[in-house]
């Protein structure tokens, strides 16, 4: 599911996905697979497991900035 984020608070690491139909999800920045990124306005996809959103990706940059740093040698 895609959504964008409306709010994060970087201080305890918790914020709010806004999905793509219209429903809220509050998520914790260990949820986000790229952490590098938890800011409002960026644009992510998610699976929606319940009221909680898991595997959150942002989707900024390109993929090698996303998960580049797991693939290094």
């Amino acid at each position: 599911m895609y959504g964008r984020i409306s709010k994060y608070r970087e201080d305890i690491g918790v914020g709010v996905i806004v999905a793509d139909d219209g429903r809220k999800y509050r998520f914790f920045r260990s949820d986000v697979l790229n952490r590098n990124h938890a800011i409002p306005g960026e644009d992510v996809d998610f699976i929606p497991l319940g009221h909680r959103p898991i595997e959150i990706i942002v989707m900024k940059g390109s993929p090698w900035t996303a998960f580049g740093a797991g693939l290094r040698g």
